[in-house]
């Protein structure tokens, strides 16, 4: 017998033991107790818990509801009256209350102390080493799991490693960066958010796959399963002066800085005598109107035309945004006519969308488009590409593959044993739609995290592990000056409506419910006053000065 049996009748033989000398003493009848000890005791064990405090409240708790089944219930049935539940019968019953309290903790403290599997064959096996590397949605949905698989006994101990020790949510980046949240309440603390797993904060710099280990800086980490969450990175295809000069909209710095640059911008445009730089110092451009790109040029029209009031050199009209894009919409995750309803919303309020060419270059003070047109400005924000972590550089690759890490259905990495990848740096194969990739959203990470650490359990098990099978619940993109639009499962919205459901979904996603009253109050400050323009950082001279 195997796992589970075995615990399950381990659980039966310490409830049947614990249950002679209870009913010896308390004058309980022994045949019919006997039998209630076996279920309860085989319950306890198929439940076993490694920790000894969680047992006993375990065993309590199934002592009172075998209380409940047994003694209130079950007993009055068997003598052909029904049950009342009343305080009379409840006081009748009380010695059996106190019997099935005993006996619950008493045999789960039995449970603990008797042999499991691994000491039923002899010594006890070490735990598995599990190194999950990243700490974003994939990576601590992965830990978490972990923390309850070894709740339930799995043998496995857990390290989490991470570049940043907070996980960032995403999904709020652009409003941070606008200043309608604060940047701080969009982050939440990885070592809060899976306390009960090792966690480590570096940066990894190397894998050996051939003796399984992680190393980051002087420290070395033995794996037997490597979970890989790292992420992309963003990605310039080699275009010239992208990489130096244009902002990215990645991480919580790149939100803060820009946020920042943006209102030094506004400092020295209101002071600017000449026209043509003022322009220059007012233009903002964006490359990419996927999602990302598409919320920060709104989040950016909504903070320049917010605080401009602070700025009496600033004409209301100076300011222009341009979002630019290869295809031929905006938005082309969604349906054509949401991709629609968005561009024209955002042409409404006077922001251009240059569609149909791509940037192919960027300078201190301007960018190319490959239709020839030059843009004079002095920002510039990249959203048009991404790539997989550099850490999958490191990995040794079957035919020098480059790219995100192929892994087969069950999140296997092909062809390094004992390596796993999620999220954004692998290609998980969707089985329902033809094996094409599962698209790099927050919510497949997440449901890629917990299917991943189940399948690492089940493989220390003995056990297959299952195919990712998830299907995308729906998407929501906010389009500035409370309007949205969304499509959830076919159905679609747009406008205000669209814009509550995204604030509600969102709020209700964030992790912790602190971080939930936090933005939650930011977003009801944002409705009546303006938005702060404190300058908290100084940005590099040559993002703002430079003529």
């Amino acid at each position: 017998m195997r796992g589970r049996a075995v615990r399950t009748v381990v659980g039966a033989v310490a409830g049947l033991v614990a249950a002679v000398p209870i009913g010896l003493l308390l004058g309980t009848g022994l045949p019919w107790f006997a039998v209630y000890s076996l279920v309860v005791g085989a319950v306890l064990g198929a439940a076993r818990r490694q920790d000894t405090a969680v047992s006993l409240a375990g065993g309590v708790l199934v002592g009172v509801l075998g209380w409940l089944l047994f003694s209130l219930t079950a007993a009055p049935l068997l003598h052909g009256d029904a049950p009342t539940w009343s305080a009379v019968a409840a006081a009748s019953a009380y010695p059996a209350l106190v019997a099935d309290l005993l006996h619950g903790a008493v045999t789960a403290l039995l449970i603990t102390l008797l042999p499991t599997r691994a000491r039923v064959h002899g010594e006890a096996a070490p735990p598995k080493r599990v190194v999950i590397v990243g700490g974003g949605f994939g990576g601590v949905a992965a830990a978490k799991r972990f923390e309850r698989l070894a709740l339930r006994g799995a043998p496995i101990d857990v390290t989490l490693v991470s570049d940043s020790n907070f996980l960032l949510f995403t999904p709020m980046l652009a409003e941070a960066a606008s200043g309608a949240v604060e940047a701080s309440h969009i982050s939440a603390p990885v070592r809060s958010a899976v306390a009960h797993t090792r966690f480590r904060h570096g940066r990894v710099e190397s894998v050996d796959t051939a003796g399984r280990t992680v190393h980051i800086g002087s420290e070395s980490l033995r794996y037997d399963h490597l979970v890989l969450a790292a992420g992309s990175v963003p990605h310039a295809f080699g275009l010239p002066g992208v990489r130096e000069h244009a902002w990215t909209m990645k991480n919580l710095a790149d939100a803060v800085r820009l946020r920042n640059h943006v209102l030094a911008l506004l400092e020295r445009a209101d002071v600017e005598p000449d026209a043509e730089r003022r322009r220059r110092l007012l233009t903002f451009v964006v490359a990419g109107a996927g999602f990302a790109g598409t919320e920060v040029v709104a989040e950016l029209f909504d903070l320049v035309h917010t605080v401009s009031r602070y700025y009496p050199g600033v004409g209301p009209d100076e300011s222009r945004f341009v979002l630019v894009h290869p295809g031929d919409r905006i938005l082309p995750e969604l349906p054509a006519e949401l991709g629609e309803y968005a561009r024209e919303r955002l042409t409404a309020r006077g922001i251009e969308c240059v569609l149909g060419v791509r940037v192919v270059e960027a300078e201190a003070d301007r960018v190319l488009l490959s239709d020839g047109e030059p843009i004079a400005t002095r920002t510039f924000v990249w959203t048009a590409g991404n790539r997989p972590s550099p850490l999958v550089d490191l990995l040794p690759r079957p035919s020098g593959d480059v790219g995100p890490l192929v892994t087969d259905a069950a999140l296997r990495v092909t062809g390094l044993d004992g390596v796993w990848a999620v999220g954004d740096c692998a290609h998980v194969p969707d089985p329902a739609n033809a094996g094409k990739p599962c698209p790099p959203t927050a919510q497949h990470a997440l449901r890629q995290g917990r299917t991943v650490a189940d399948n690492i359990a089940a493989a220390v098990a003995g056990r297959e592990p299952a195919e990712f099978r998830f299907r995308t619940l729906g998407v929501l993109v906010a389009l500035g000056h409370r309007t949205a639009a969304a499509d959830i499962r076919g159905r679609l919205f747009s406008g205000f409506a669209a814009w509550l459901l995204w604030r509600a979904v969102y709020l209700a996603k964030l992790p912790g419910i602190e971080k939930r009253i936090r933005v939650f109050l930011d977003w009801t400050l944002d409705l009546a006053f303006p938005r702060d323009i404190v300058v908290t950082s100084t940005p590099a001279p040559d993002k703002v000065d430079a003529r």
